[in-house]
């Protein structure tokens, strides 16, 4: 019995050590939360719904496949982050630095983009499903697209 508990140990234990590796800090979490400032942070993973990030300083932060689903990043800078696969459903994106950020398979469904900054962003697969993107330069087949104000 001692000899299978063991075993089952031995197996496990590389998995979890594999998971806590690839997630995100949870200092730098409390940090951003607290401070509003994160430049290069990891949190990778990291819930972060809901969350009053208005003005907040992410620039090489890694929040790939973060959830940052209904978090007000109004006014944040996101330059150089790296958002791959992150759930910004519902999100509030107004006046927002993407400059350089990867955006690849981020999940904008009913976000609010607005007058954001995306040169030279990375976006491909992006679910835009019901969002609002107002002012804003997309990537539409490898050329920058200006989307029209419709109000």
């Amino acid at each position: 019995m001692k000899l299978k508990l063991l075993a089952a140990v031995a197996l496990a234990t590389p998995l979890f050590l594999a998971n806590s590796v690839n997630a995100g800090n949870p200092q730098d979490l409390q940090k951003l939360l607290s401070t509003g400032e994160c430049v290069g942070c990891n949190l990778k993973g990291m819930n972060i719904s809901n969350s009053h990030l208005i003005g907040a300083d992410l620039r090489g932060a890694n929040l790939s496949g973060a959830n940052l689903s209904g978090a007000n990043l109004e006014g944040a800078d996101l330059t150089n982050a790296n958002l791959k696969g992150a759930n910004l459903t519902s999100a509030y994106l107004t006046n927002v630095n993407m400059k350089k950020a990867n955006l690849n398979g981020a999940n904008l469904t009913r976000a609010h983009v607005i007058d954001s900054n995306v040169y030279g962003a990375s976006m491909d697969n992006l679910t835009i499903t019901d969002a609002e993107i107002y002012n804003t330069a997309i990537g539409v087949g490898g050329e920058d697209l200006q989307v029209p104000d419709w109000d």
